[in-house]
């Protein structure tokens, strides 16, 4: 939003703002905050920054866990959702060390400025544009209970199926069948139009909103594209507008991928284009799908390591519960033209040069977006460094609905993986692409891969009521 402190200044007094929130990141992609008066912003504070204790964000323990948040400037916004006048900003994380203060090597927003940094060093593009597709959820309530004695779960949402006993009205949207539902049946309308107003204000550009393919208040919301780093920035800024409108409006939001059985998942798909001095990397006249050698090994990159992205890129348990045939989601390893059940789709609808692209169809908005966009980059210059030709590997193209093939041909082609176990393992013995450079740091992968093992193994021990149903009675 400001060049410059003397803009960020002005503003501040010409609009009255009081405060200032300062979001920083934490291992799993939330957003955390500080705020002080607005009062306090000046030289000194955008040179030394605001310091904080930073052991409990979840990172690996480091020799000094007093850290400082500079901010960025030009990533500054007033906040919608707050009574007083906030301006909000996010920014980066230093250690506090001598002579200097250096950048914190695994803040999330570090790691991607490596991996941006590491493709210009390569000489392979100087910019990464990615173009992420959110989708979510919209209930009018959520109640859930984890005892040792007692379990259950109550969505409530007047659009779903199900609901048609008890709102009585007769707008219920059929199993699957939601997508681009008009109203009546479309309940959302006004709270996305909402949502898209308050992102445009905050900056974050928007090509459009419809409601997606479930039944109980799918909905999405795709942002234009934009360079990478930024729309990392964008992504954070997309899931606390989307989370804090709805609960305005009484609702609440989840991007959780698989929040209902039976019904579509919200996956959050990448369109991704490289640039070199302002020209497409990835166009070619007579490629494939017209793309160049260099988009196909990207392409080979992103298969070669697809197992082990999928632990940074899908990192809940619950993401392989959408990573199910049936449902518009990839769950086998392969790109193909305007193909979704393909991992890798090259849109059809992308001919110029300058949008030809194509778009990573597994990754889901549980993921650390800072995260996922580095591995991304960093899978797909593996490709490039090494020349993965994805045909070579039975990897593609695939022109035809991989879900309906017969088992023998199915059994040939890979596979992602079916759970987040079987994610982690392949990110253990399959990392050293996101090493490269210095951009993921060992120990920063080694806490991740813990980190999410914790977390499996706790929720892989509790009992679920569809276990009881299948097995009480044995």
């Amino acid at each position: 939003m400001f060049e410059n402190l003397e803009q960020a200044l002005q503003f501040i007094a010409d609009n009255g703002v009081s405060m200032l929130d300062f979001k920083m990141v934490d291992l799993e992609g939330r957003w955390r905050h500080v705020t002080l008066p607005a009062s306090r912003l000046n030289e000194d504070l955008m040179h030394y920054g605001i310091g904080f204790d930073g052991s409990n964000y979840g990172y690996a323990p480091v020799e000094n866990s007093d850290m400082v948040f500079i901010p960025d400037l030009s990533t500054a916004a007033l906040d919608p959702f707050t009574d007083t006048s906030v301006l909000s900003m996010t920014g980066d994380v230093m250690i506090i060390a001598t002579p200097n203060n250096r950048p914190f090597d695994q803040y999330p927003r570090n790691v991607l400025k490596r991996a941006t940094d590491y493709m210009k060093q390569i000489g392979v593009a100087d910019t990464m544009i990615a173009g992420p597709e959110f989708e979510f959820h919209i209930f009018d309530s959520i109640r859930f209970k984890n005892d040792p004695h007692y379990s259950m779960l109550d969505i409530g949402c007047d659009e779903g199926y199900w609901s048609t006993e008890e709102v009585g009205d007769g707008d219920q949207i059929p199993k699957k069948r939601g997508y681009h539902a008009d109203i009546p049946q479309d309940r959302h309308f006004d709270l996305r139009n909402e949502m898209c107003e308050l992102l445009e204000n905050w900056g974050v550009k928007v090509k459009y909103h419809h409601h997606e393919v479930g039944s109980p208040a799918q909905e999405e919301i795709e942002t234009e594209m934009g360079e990478v780093n930024s729309m990392a920035d964008a992504t954070m800024v997309v899931k606390y507008i989307v989370k804090n409108t709805a609960r305005k409006w009484d609702k609440c939001a989840t991007f959780m991928p698989k929040p209902v059985y039976g019904e579509a998942g919200n996956g959050m798909h990448v369109h991704i284009i490289l640039k070199k001095d302002g020209k497409p990397v990835f166009y070619s006249d007579n490629g494939y799908g017209n793309l160049s050698k260099t988009a196909l090994y990207f392409i080979g990159g992103l298969l070669k390591h697809a197992p082990s992205l999928c632990a940074i890129t899908n990192p809940s348990t619950n993401s392989f519960k959408r990573l199910v045939a049936g449902y518009e989601a990839p769950v086998t390893i392969g790109y193909a033209m305007a193909n979704r059940s393909a991992v890798v789709r090259i849109p059809a609808y992308a001919k110029s040069p300058d949008s030809k692209r194509f778009e990573l169809r597994n990754p889901d908005a549980t993921c650390n977006p800072y995260y996922a966009y580095a591995a991304i980059l960093m899978a797909g210059l593996d490709g490039i460094v090494n020349q993965i030709d994805p045909a070579y590997h039975n990897w593609g193209p695939f022109d035809c609905n991989l879900f309906e093939l017969p088992d023998v041909q199915k059994a040939k082609i890979d596979a992602l993986p079916t759970n987040l176990e079987d994610a982690l393992k392949a990110l253990q013995n399959d990392c050293d692409y996101l090493k490269a450079g210095g951009v993921f740091p060992e120990r920063l992968l080694k806490t991740w891969i813990n980190f999410k093992q914790k977390e499996l193994s706790s929720l892989s021990g509790i009992p679920t009521p569809a276990e009881f149903e299948h097995y009480f009675a044995l």
